[in-house]
């Protein structure tokens, strides 16, 4: 094995990949190493993370009008590639991305198993490059996310998938990066990311979805649902209006009242656990602190939160709610707050729960969307709050 292939088996002389492939890989794995030296640190009042945090709200209570933007800039872009996705015989389709990007294929997998009636598998972009390929051909879709388009692993998965002849479909902010020149299909989400990413996860969120009701439509399958579904889509910005209007008050409340912890946990299951990702995601990013995820079934197989962790628990309407109870029970039990976001007039976790958020009903094939608003807030408040506490000296 050559010393390059140390960077990425892709480099090795096994590699499925062309000569054209390894430069571009070898040029990423360069840049990645640029952008990794400029990250912001832990520093309670790191000047670069604190900016960052700020430009986050307003991306945040922007997502609405970057969700409409997009599926109305993509919308043909949307029918043709759905269109040859159709005509192509797929039998399975896998998505890849990295962290968020992650997050956002977990959020749409039920959505996109229903529409196309194939399997549907989320997947680690590492792994897909590096391990899950081998079955790889023309009768699979391989989906990728990056909001930089250039994203090493992403990339390679794209490359590898492509050169194992899979048909591929790209979804960036960037258009013009590599991911989307070297795809079969892109598809562009409009959105920014200034701030640490919010808008630019939950309108890929809303392209994909917009993608699995087309292709259902190309496909000819379970019309009225899709009509159903499409009604529910079209009426998510609002609901996400109506969510920060009516919640984030009482969310920066829990915020402050959690501030000088250092542990913060989050569990769901379904399509909810892509919200639990998010959540984690933008503690660890705006704050100096630990956040971790936990599915809400293996959050029962270990003693997982500890006396005085804050859990928030995401359960809109849906199978796992039940669990989730059980959830908040063990939480308090074990001396942990418990904080619930639930659909409605959900009763079923308020006797075990240190404070109830009830946002509106939404069919959870979709909910990623309108879920996952609560714990973005939260992280940005939560640093806020953290930012305040180092200024007056207070751990």
């Amino acid at each position: 094995m050559t010393k390059t292939s140390l960077l990425t088996p892709l480099l090795a002389d096994e590699s499925p990949l062309d000569a054209h492939a390894k430069a571009l890989v070898r040029d990423l794995f360069e840049r990645e190493l640029q952008l990794m030296a400029a990250l912001p640190t832990d520093d309670p009042l790191d000047p670069k993370r604190r900016r960052r945090v700020e430009f986050t709200r307003p991306e945040i209570i922007g997502q609405p009008e970057t969700i409409r933007t997009t599926l109305e800039r993509e919308r043909e872009a949307i029918i043709s590639a759905a269109a040859g996705i159709a005509a192509a015989g797929i039998k399975r389709v896998y998505m890849t991305g990295c962290g968020d990007s992650l997050a956002c294929m977990i959020a749409v997998r039920s959505l996109f198993e229903e529409m196309l009636g194939v399997p549907c598998e989320p997947v680690q972009a590492l792994d897909m490059a590096y391990y899950y390929h081998h079955t790889l051909g023309p009768d699979a879709l391989v989906i990728t996310l990056s909001s930089s388009g250039t994203t090493t692993r992403t990339v390679e998965a794209m490359l590898v998938a492509k050169a194992r002849g899979a048909r591929t479909l790209a979804l960036s902010n960037t258009p013009g990066s590599a991911l989307m020149v070297e795809s079969d299909h892109q598809l562009t989400v409009y959105a920014e990311r200034k701030g640490w990413p919010t808008q630019a996860s939950t309108t890929a969120i809303a392209l994909l979805c917009q993608l699995a009701l087309e292709i259902a439509r190309a496909t000819g399958r379970m019309p009225e649902r899709v009509s159903q579904l499409q009604a529910a889509l079209d009426a998510i910005p609002g609901q996400i209006e109506a969510v920060i209007g009516e919640n984030e008050d009482q969310i920066a409340a829990i915020a402050e009242a959690e501030s000088r912890r250092q542990v913060f946990l989050f569990a769901g299951g379904g399509p909810s656990v892509a919200a639990g990702m998010f959540g984690a995601a933008k503690v660890k990013e705006c704050s100096p602190d630990h956040a971790i995820f936990i599915p809400v079934e293996e959050f029962h197989h270990y003693n997982s939160q500890k006396a005085g962790d804050p859990l928030i628990i995401v359960a809109p309407a849906g199978p796992s709610v039940p669990r989730s109870r059980d959830a908040a029970l063990e939480g308090r039990r074990w001396g942990g707050q418990v904080y619930s976001v639930v659909t409605g007039d959900e009763r079923m976790l308020d006797d075990c729960s240190d404070a109830i958020l009830r946002l509106p009903w939404v069919p959870e094939a979709l909910s990623a969307l309108v879920y996952s608003v609560p714990v973005q807030l939260f992280a940005y408040h939560l640093a806020m709050a953290k930012f305040r506490n180092a200024e007056r000296g207070v751990a």
